[in-house]
């Protein structure tokens, strides 16, 4: 699949449907994938952490979750097909779910998110997601215990689907590190996505999605997310003063 590299984050230039179909041929062949959907702020983070980079670009599938990255191809003269969102594809894998009759498992969020997350699916029809566990357990006592537990239960309970909801460089790190043990087919780092699904924060008004500035609507919501917004203005800096910020990977 052809890439297109971004500060030296590759990214595929799929749309949504295509990334879709990928996704079912994964499932048809039983073969294994890690899915990760960085934005402008993952793609800064790649700048100082390179092990965060290297891993990535290890990914089978790496879209493009942020408007930035769009505005950064267009800038350069390359073209990404749409913006393809982390929280976008975990409902089409839920839907996928459901038609394949395959197990979904929750990983992430503060203790109790998973659970509720787990529970209104299954009330609305997704039955198929049949584990979870927050993703609070990094700083427990007996970690490697406790870690070890949740991937015995995940694969015990024939999970296929794998969200990893930890936040990045976590999600991605712990994906990097765990994937030999874990017998899923798909897993994903998808940010907060639990958090939506579970109905403990509200995903911004479908106005804000389409314009691409569903930062703009999380900033107005909680203006101490100002630090972090500062990436976008010095990421669109970045790739414009460096010639070779975007190429074909």
């Amino acid at each position: 699949m052809d890439k297109l590299s971004i500060l030296g984050v590759k990214v595929n230039k799929l749309s949504f449907k295509e990334v879709v179909m990928e996704l079912e041929k994964s499932i048809e062949k039983s073969k294994k994938i890690k899915v990760f959907t960085p934005n402008t702020e993952i793609v800064m983070l790649c700048q100082k952490d390179t092990e965060l980079k290297k891993i990535i670009n290890s990914g089978d599938i790496v879209t493009p979750d942020g408007i930035g990255l769009l505005y950064a191809a267009k800038i350069k003269g390359f073209n990404l097909k749409e913006r393809v969102t982390g929280y976008d594809i975990s409902l089409s894998l839920l839907e996928m779910s459901k038609k394949k009759d395959i197990n979904i498992f929750l990983l992430g969020g503060k203790k109790g998110v998973a659970k509720n997350a787990k529970e209104k699916l299954n009330n609305e029809g997704y039955k198929n997601v049949i584990g979870e566990h927050h993703g609070y357990f990094f700083n427990e006592e007996r970690y490697e215990e406790i870690e070890n537990k949740i991937i015995k239960e995940i694969n015990n309970l024939n999970t296929k689907i794998l969200f990893v909801g930890f936040g990045s460089p976590k999600q991605e790190k712990w994906i990097n590190k765990n994937i030999s043990k874990l017998n899923c087919n798909i897993i994903i780092g998808n940010g907060g996505t639990i958090d939506v699904l579970s109905g403990e924060v509200k995903r911004s008004p479908k106005i804000y999605q389409r314009l691409g500035l569903e930062w703009l609507y999380r900033l107005v919501k909680n203006p101490k997310r100002i630090k972090r917004q500062i990436s976008i203005p010095k990421f669109l800096i970045k790739v414009i003063l460096d010639k070779n910020s975007v190429k074909n990977s």
